[in-house]
């Protein structure tokens, strides 16, 4: 790919819903912290390409930035399977083998009709491949933000899941020529 790609990603807007959940896709965004969504407003680029996942709370978020994304699958958050829709508390008490097993190794297990983290991080990796050179903002999840940040330090799997990305953060990081470089990570002004 030639020329320089400036990115910009934005964690969506907290979901609607009750805390600890495993989200489905068609969870809602809670867009009431207006001046959180007015300070990301005001440090994205103007005029910089749009893209976002197909997930609900990723395009209402984008849309309350004044954004109209490009919707590019790659991005979705982890494919949790089975597991969606459920709490993890809820998941903890049924004692279940395949969920205690996952969290001994998060980033290579795979939920029952999920998918890992590091599966995760190839998907990402192909919807960056699709970003040309210029600006552009990502609308997108936690665990795509991680897999974009794995990438561009060239870290593992496991080691990128420390990272904490926080509702309505932005993260910069930039594809040049010689390499990634990361400008930050996780930022809030409000």
């Amino acid at each position: 790919m030639e020329g320089e790609t400036f990115l910009w990603l934005i964690r969506h807007a907290p979901v609607q819903g009750v805390t600890g959940t495993i989200h489905a896709a068609d969870a809602p965004a809670d867009l009431g912290d207006r001046a959180q969504l007015d300070d990301v407003r005001r440090r994205l680029p103007p005029d910089a390409a749009s893209f976002a996942s197909p997930a609900r709370r990723t395009v209402e978020t984008a849309r309350a930035l004044g954004l109209e994304p490009e919707l590019i699958s790659e991005f979705s958050e982890q494919d949790f399977g089975g597991w969606t829709g459920h709490r993890h508390d809820e998941l903890t008490a049924t004692g279940d083998d395949a969920y205690a097993q996952f969290w001994s190794d998060p980033a290579n297990t795979r939920p029952p009709g999920g998918e890992s983290f590091a599966d995760q991080v190839a998907r990402v990796r192909l919807g960056l491949s699709r970003i040309g050179a210029g600006s552009a903002t990502l609308v997108v999840h936690s665990g795509t933000i991680r897999a974009a940040l794995c990438i561009a330090l060239d870290l593992t799997p496991q080691a990128a899941l420390r990272f904490v990305i926080d509702p309505l953060s932005l993260t910069r990081i930039d594809r040049l020529a010689s390499g990634w470089r990361v400008v930050s990570a996780n930022q809030r002004i409000s």
